[in-house]
């Protein structure tokens, strides 16, 4: 059968500079099947997924449905229903959690604070606390937006959740599901793309230790996708693994060659005051290919590709 994900592969599509973007996650459990718009076709109310949908634009936040692996029954019965909110950005990153009988809750929260990184409304309308529990993995398997989030996704979760593995959720969408199975882990926001359980094991390993897997990453959904490829160079190139090290200050837009092909100067900057300037382009992947299982014409999918890191003296830095 052939599938998007399938020719992503064999292409060897890179994966970096793919992630979606959010500055912050706001996740609601919801059992049952998802549509292909989840948090307004599934068994959450409309008119909450609708709300939700509309007080989320333009904040930074992100909302997502999430539910347990396996079997997707839903009796219609309340229940308390986990609730996360996790900020991404580094040097001030949280992970929240609360419980809530009735989702109308969330319409109470200021999702414009929840975007700036600020969690008072959060913990106040849900009387929520921090997170002490192991990381969330969050794995995409939803099949109604891609079948490859279905084929791919939902063993994985399953396996995972199987072999013992604490934090791990079905998440509605991540984006990229041409890169099957996509994986999200909180509290730090780094995505994954063609993830196996053996790598997952060892990505969640990482965030226990305060340190990120670059093999295998998408990249931060703290920072637009030309920052998520210019830090995740640096962090090869400089051999940096510890989450909270860089932080991407700069993205300015510079004419590429023949003034056609988008490019940009990132800056990014270490903790300990070392700085660097990392040239992104957009490409695009070729040959065409299926960007989704249900399209209908080939495409080719932009890609972020890193031309240049050069780390700045201090007076270039300043």
């Amino acid at each position: 059968m052939s599938i998007c994900s399938s020719a992503s592969r064999e292409l060897d599509e890179p994966v970096a500079g793919t992630a979606a973007t959010a500055r912050t996650w706001l996740l609601l459990e919801q059992p049952g099947p998802w549509g292909a718009e989840a948090l307004t076709s599934s068994h959450l109310d409309p008119a909450v997924g609708h709300a939700l949908k509309a007080a989320a634009r333009g904040t930074g936040v992100r909302v997502a449905l999430i539910r347990r692996p396996g079997r997707h029954a839903d009796c219609g019965t309340p229940v308390a229903r986990r609730v996360y909110a996790a900020h991404t950005v580094p040097g001030r990153t949280w992970l929240h959690s609360a419980t809530t009988s009735d989702p109308r809750d969330l319409l109470g929260l200021d999702l414009a604070a929840l975007g700036r990184g600020e969690h008072r409304t959060f913990d106040s309308v849900l009387g929520a606390r921090p997170h002490t529990g192991a990381p969330l993995a969050l794995v995409c398997t939803n099949g109604r937006r891609d079948r490859c989030c279905a084929l791919l996704g939902r063993p994985l979760a399953a396996e995972l959740a199987a072999s013992g593995t604490e934090g791990v959720w079905e998440v509605t969408h991540l984006g990229g599901h041409r890169f099957s199975p996509t994986l999200l882990v909180l509290p730090y926001g780094y995505a994954y793309g063609r993830a196996r359980a053996d790598a997952v094991e060892e990505v969640l390993r990482g965030v226990q230790e305060g340190r990120i897997v670059v093999e295998g990453c998408r990249g931060s959904s703290a920072w637009e996708r030309p920052g998520q490829a210019a830090e995740l160079a640096v962090r090869t190139a400089a051999r940096e693994h510890a989450a909270g090290a860089l932080t991407v200050v700069s993205t300015e837009s510079v004419v590429g060659t023949g003034g056609s092909t988008p490019r940009w100067e990132v800056t990014v900057a270490h903790t300990d005051g070392r700085h660097w300037r990392v040239v992104v382009a957009q490409g695009a992947a070729l040959p065409p290919r299926p960007e989704s299982c249900g399209a209908s014409v080939l495409g080719s999918p932009a890609r972020m590709d890193v031309l240049a890191v050069r780390e700045l003296t201090p007076a270039l830095a300043g």
